[in-house]
């Protein structure tokens, strides 16, 4: 009867890794979700609309930009402010995320 449970402890604990990429990608895409007020779901704005869409943009040119409005160097009417609030680590994650979207 010890056996099965090591075997079932074992099969549960497969999970793990599973369970920690989905929290990551939960993570991601709360963290992109913040951007959807303005830059659309999943980044794509709307049509004729003057803010960019972020969808399918390189990542290192999403980076860039990021580290430009965070710095102040690149003029902006909010994203100055907003970029602030972000790590280099989630400018990074997100500028990977709109880059995998499509256009």
């Amino acid at each position: 009867m010890r056996c099965n449970w090591v075997i079932l402890a074992l099969l549960a604990g497969a999970g793990l890794p599973a369970a920690a990429q989905n929290r990551d990608a939960l993570y991601l895409q709360s963290l992109a979700a913040t951007c959807a007020n303005c830059h659309g779901t999943n980044g794509k704005s709307a049509d004729g609309s003057a803010v960019p869409s972020l969808a399918g943009m390189p990542q290192d040119t999403m980076v860039a930009q990021m580290k430009a409005f965070k710095a102040g160097t690149r003029p902006a009417t909010i994203m100055h402010q907003l970029a602030k609030g972000y790590s280099e680590a989630q400018i990074e994650q997100l500028a990977g995320y709109f880059a995998a979207q499509k256009k």
